[in-house]
């Protein structure tokens, strides 16, 4: 089915616009999130979490999404939302964010171990289970979340300070859970660096291959003095500047054990403080571990002398590329842009280019009727009614709207 779009010649550059530009004007248009709880054996409590689809998500089309899990949600993935719906398509995959409230019990759950002690002051607060924590989203969340919502096994954490340090923890103690660890300006001074001192024989002795981390250090380096800076920071020994050293030191020490296949994008933000660096930093971590998404020769795809040959090796090459990321088998383009494409190529009489592009969007969306009617219209533009029908009959088998009924009707009696 034809896009509503204007088809001018020069629509070819749309190509090098991230895959969203598609779907522009409905990126204010997004699903509200929607609340759901489940009670934990693991915490004894129930607990709420929030669950955002992607803007252009469309529950009759049965697709499933990778899934990313925000800690802190009430106030976290607003801003992880906010970025999707700017990036994703193009620099990152559309994905279900499930936003973990820690609005109860925070300290309890993601901190890493018990204290009694923070900074030669007595701390009260209940503190230390992050253990029971990760197993509350190991053996209950996750499969909660992965039978009832339409998610794959491709998971992403999110979590900022005590966040950051449970997300740290979960990559070093149960890496299985996800693919991708953001942690933002994490509280890694915790318990004098303990987590840390575990952390050196963890990454030393085990393997991460295919897990990625970015991790992000805010500018406030010192709490009083602002001589101190990036460049002495680790000349300092005060307590004022652990926080930011214990952030450097697990950098360093991921940076040590290369070789044990673990990815790593650190980042510094000069500019923010501890309370600013979540929206910079979901921005530059999400881009970072998702380089691999990214579309890759769009200046072949533009180019009018690329061959057709070539083409279909440029989209078999990133067809495998995302399986081999995902897992699984993934569509490498939106349906939105193989049909445009086809109808582009049409437009301009490059007939084999658009049969191409047409047969694409058959072969990655076989349960679309608009990739058969789009296939329809582009035998019956070349006079050849017998497959017109054969393709809107395909369409209507998937579809059986008046449209695709009344178009098989016209071509059955032309």
């Amino acid at each position: 089915m034809r896009s509503q779009s204007k088809l001018l010649i020069n629509v070819y550059l749309l190509i090098t616009c991230c895959y969203n530009c598609l779907g522009q004007n409905e990126r204010f248009q997004a699903n509200p999130a929607i609340t759901d709880s489940i009670y934990s054996e693991s915490l004894k409590e129930y607990r709420s979490f929030y669950i955002q689809y992607p803007d252009r998500f469309d529950a009759t089309n049965n697709n499933k999404y990778p899934v990313a899990f925000v800690l802190d949600g009430e106030f976290l993935m607003p801003t992880v939302h906010n970025f999707q719906g700017y990036y994703s398509g193009g620099f990152t995959p559309e994905m279900i964010l499930i936003g973990v409230s820690n609005l109860k019990n925070r300290t309890r759950d993601l901190t890493t171990s018990q204290i009694t002690e923070s900074y030669g002051m007595p701390y009260n607060r209940e503190n230390g289970k992050a253990n029971n924590f990760a197993n509350f989203i190991s053996k209950e969340l996750i499969p909660y979340i992965e039978n009832k919502y339409p998610v794959t096994n491709f998971r992403t954490l999110i979590g900022h300070s005590y966040g950051g340090l449970f997300t740290v923890y979960t990559l070093l103690n149960h890496p299985e859970l996800f693919a991708n660890y953001v942690a933002i300006d994490p509280s890694l001074d915790w318990d004098n660096q303990k987590l840390i001192n575990d952390a050196k024989e963890i990454l030393a002795s085990n393997s991460f291959e295919g897990k990625s981390l970015f991790m992000s250090l805010n500018g406030q380096l010192h709490w009083q003095d602002p001589n101190i800076t990036i460049d002495n920071v680790m000349e300092d020994d005060t307590g004022s500047t652990l926080f930011a050293r214990s952030n450097i030191t697990f950098r360093k020490l991921v940076e040590q054990n290369h070789s044990n296949g673990l990815k790593i994008h650190w980042k510094f933000y000069p500019m923010d403080l501890h309370g600013t660096i979540q929206f910079p930093s979901v921005r530059d971590g999400l881009i970072s571990i998702f380089e691999w998404f990214q579309m890759e020769n769009t200046y072949k795809i533009n180019s009018f002398e690329t061959s057709n040959d070539e083409l279909t090796k440029i989209i078999r090459y990133r067809a495998k590329k995302l399986q081999e990321h995902f897992g699984y088998v993934v569509p490498p383009y939106p349906e939105d842009l193989l049909n445009m494409s086809g109808y582009m190529s049409m437009d301009m009489g490059n007939t084999e280019r658009a049969k191409m592009y047409f047969e694409f969007g058959m072969e990655f969306y076989p349960k679309s009727a608009n990739a058969y009617d789009s296939m329809s219209e582009f035998y019956e533009r070349n006079k050849d009614k017998e497959n017109a029908l054969k393709f809107a009959q395909m369409a209507y088998n998937l579809d059986q709207s008046d449209y695709y009924a009344k178009k098989m009707e016209r071509l059955k009696n032309d």
